[in-house]
């Protein structure tokens, strides 16, 4: 690693990345854009177009290895985008560069014959809208999601196994009533899934259509053709074997309007707010000792503190997501406006949607770490419930309400309000209600750690 990186995630966090640089590194980028080229011009060669026969079987075999770019092939496109190569001065411009690119590597093929059929009709943006839109689909499919299904898994899991280990529940920061923990962490499964599988179901919108959108060049040198339908072939081919759809939008300007990106990144940035969620609850349960973090040998929790058990997972994961949905909430916004029929504000921009999708990568795998390091402390949590009798005020008074006991919030109130109520006050208390034998007995033998009412059936997800 160099010491000149200017991004934690190419330094600090580059071995914590998984797949997303194959998916949407800018290597990625290239290797999407030689595909698109060159899916287009196998579409194209089935039209059965004048000096464009049919692909043979030994052509079609050479455009799949084309497509596999090597280190080389990086480089050489490299140099014709930026130092110029032979003959070719340096275009400045990243698609063009792949043409040249492609037109180089068909000189040494049977392919020569077709050079003309590069890039035929297209805009650059035609190339790159289809590109990212399979980046986000690959991102979203081979590294966000693995992570999250994990997250999920892992909640589920816990939920199940603490399912009725009591927990003393906090309201406004204060003792309530007790619940379970596993019941608590069951309510961040939930909300998870539900963005989960919203995720699942997007499709990731591209624009095919030219210049501005209307197959101009296409339909003034082929106007028999039926272009729309012709894109269409073109994003059904690029979506074989995909599970995160990419859809062709029919009526656009020069750049697709990108709504569909607002709503991904939208979900994205609603799924990180649970997360934030749980992580600050976590940290909480952490630093109260109801959750205990496994030592692992060699860690140092503090440079001066040797005692020190740092959150640092959860940490970690909360700065992370704060930093991604910034960056969420900007490309949400930003994204679909455009000036006209097209700035070109957007390609700086879009260059950074990996990012985004880098941090919360490092941000999940700290939350995946942080769950198998940790374990919550039945003993600690059922002692701090017992420190507090007076939870059962509100079963109390909803017990005498039912019997039609009058004013019985008011009575419970004054007893209990602001301050603790040790079990033999109560007794005393119930003692001198003017109640029946049987309700007085009930009341009795209720204790804190039993009164969860539904706690383990939700926590269990029935």
């Amino acid at each position: 690693m160099e010491n000149t990186v200017l991004c934690p995630l190419d330094g600090r966090y580059a071995g914590r990345l998984g797949t997303l640089r194959a998916c949407m590194g800018e290597s990625a980028l290239a290797a999407c854009r030689v595909r698109v080229e060159l899916a287009w011009l196998e579409v194209l060669s089935s039209l059965k177009l004048p000096h464009c026969p049919p692909l043979t079987a030994a052509e079609k075999k050479l455009l799949g290895t084309l497509g596999q770019l090597s280190a080389e092939d990086l480089a050489l496109l490299h140099a014709l985008e930026f130092n110029g190569y032979k003959h070719i001065a340096a275009t400045k411009h990243d698609v063009k560069a792949v043409e040249y690119f492609l037109r180089l590597r068909f000189d040494r093929t049977p392919l020569k014959k077709r050079q003309n059929w590069l890039h035929f009709a297209l805009t650059s943006e035609d190339v790159n809208s289809v590109s990212y839109a399979l980046m986000l689909s690959d991102g979203l499919e081979k590294e966000l999601f693995p992570l999250l299904l994990q997250i999920q898994q892992s909640l589920l899991q816990l939920a199940r196994r603490e399912a009725r280990s009591v927990l003393l529940a906090r309201t406004h920061g204060q003792p309530a009533v007790p619940t379970t923990f596993g019941k608590e962490i069951r309510v961040f499964a939930d909300r998870l899934s539900r963005q989960i599988e919203q995720l699942r179901t997007r499709q990731i919108s591209c624009k095919f259509g030219g210049a501005v959108g209307n197959f101009n060049a296409h339909a003034v040198a082929f106007p028999s053709v039926n272009w729309p339908r012709t894109a269409d072939r073109l994003v059904g081919m690029l979506n074989k074997g995909r599970k995160i759809k990419i859809v062709r939008t029919v009526v656009s300007t020069q750049v697709d309007p990108r709504d569909t990106y607002a709503e991904l990144f939208d979900n994205l940035r609603r799924t990180n707010v649970i997360l934030i969620d749980f992580c600050r609850d976590m940290w909480q349960y952490i630093s109260a000792g109801l959750v205990r973090q496994r030592v692992i040998a060699g860690e140092v929790g503090s440079s001066t503190m040797p005692q020190k058990v740092n959150p640092i997972d959860f940490e970690n994961a909360e700065g992370n997501l704060q930093l991604a949905n910034t960056l969420c909430d900007f490309l949400a916004n930003k994204l679909p406006v455009s000036r006209l029929q097209r700035d070109l504000t957007d390609s700086t921009v879009l260059r950074n949607m990996a990012v985004v999708f880098g941090y919360m990568a490092v941000a999940y795998g700290s939350i995946v770490g942080g769950l198998h390091k940790t374990a919550f402390d039945r003993a600690s949590a059922l002692q701090e419930v017992k420190a507090h009798p007076e939870v059962l005020a509100e079963a109390f008074q909803t017990m005498l309400r039912a019997a039609g006991i009058k004013n019985p919030y008011e009575k419970l109130r004054d007893f209990t309000r602001g301050h603790t109520v040790a079990a033999v006050a109560w007794r005393q208390f119930i003692d001198q209600l003017e109640i029946s034998r049987e309700l007085k007995s009930r009341m009795q033998a209720l204790k804190p750690e039993d009164y969860i009412g539904l706690a383990e059936q939700l926590a269990r997800g029935k």
